[in-house]
């Protein structure tokens, strides 16, 4: 995909006053974003949330933590922030989308990504200070890096708690013992010139809208490719590496899987053999 040569940097809009834990909203390419925060409710404690809250006008896209065939994923740099002992990023299930180079794996419209705040002082205001690097996608990928600054009162309160327990919904669960939707089979056919592994994966019975995605911490794994339709509660893909270095890279490490249908996600880890 044809990529745009100049970054665009942004600048506050200035159309909406920001609210205590919020960043004002930042006008890009065709998108907008801004910083979020709430405590909400985890097994009986309260936990400290920021979100990270990207629009897109209409026809643009974003991307996931694995872009797919094209396209850059997302970077979260909190490194100027102050009292931050830790900021998890959590991913929203994302759907594919067709671009000038294949199948792209990302969100349109609106996305808000959960951030799972560690203060290393609890008791004292957590100073956020992001820059947010991200591709745009529509005819062509245009880069976009924007900062975004928001200070957390220690007594904050809900603030957008409704907002980010909204996108929490949509983060994949992790798969436990039994539960669905799970990986059952990994077959490894890594030898020769056009490696590949292929995947079976297990969906609740009367599961629609299904669908898997791959990431590894050693290469940017291709974008599965159904191998027929669900049947049986079961489906089939494969993902064709590049080349046999590809194919070595992956050999015995780790994968983690997104499954996903219209009955929930879920993520585990498998290793290839």
């Amino acid at each position: 995909m044809a990529v745009a040569i100049l970054c665009c940097t942004g600048l506050s809009s200035g159309v909406e006053a920001a609210q205590p834990g919020q960043s004002p909203w930042v006008d890009q390419t065709n998108s907008k974003v801004r910083l979020v925060s709430g405590t909400l409710s985890e097994d009986s404690n309260s936990a400290l949330y920021a979100g990270v809250q990207l629009r897109m006008d209409p026809g643009w896209k974003t991307y996931w933590r694995n872009p797919g065939d094209s396209g850059v994923p997302p970077s979260f740099d909190w490194s100027g922030s102050k009292n931050l002992k830790h900021a998890e990023v959590l991913f929203p299930i994302p759907h594919r989308f067709a671009d000038a180079n294949g199948t792209a794996i990302g969100y349109d419209d609106e996305v808000v990504f959960p951030v799972r705040i560690t203060p290393k002082d609890a008791g004292t205001p957590v100073q956020l200070s992001l820059t947010l690097d991200y591709g745009l996608c529509k005819e062509l990928c245009i880069p976009n890096s924007v900062e975004l600054n928001a200070k957390l009162p220690a007594n904050l309160g809900k603030g957008d708690a409704a907002l980010i327990r909204q996108a929490k919904a949509r983060i994949p669960q992790p798969a436990g013992d039994g539960a669905l939707p799970r990986i059952g089979t990994v077959t490894a056919k890594l030898d020769g010139p056009t490696p590949r592994l292929e995947f079976e994966a297990v969906f609740p019975d009367g599961a629609t809208n299904t669908d898997l995605f791959v990431t590894s911490a050693e290469i940017l794994v291709p974008v599965p490719k159904a191998l027929g339709p669900l049947k049986d509660g079961k489906q089939r893909f494969a993902v064709t590496l590049a080349s046999p270095d590809e194919a070595a890279a992956v050999k015995g490490k780790p994968l983690t899987f997104t499954l996903v249908s219209d009955q929930g996600a879920r993520e585990m880890t498998k290793i290839v053999p």
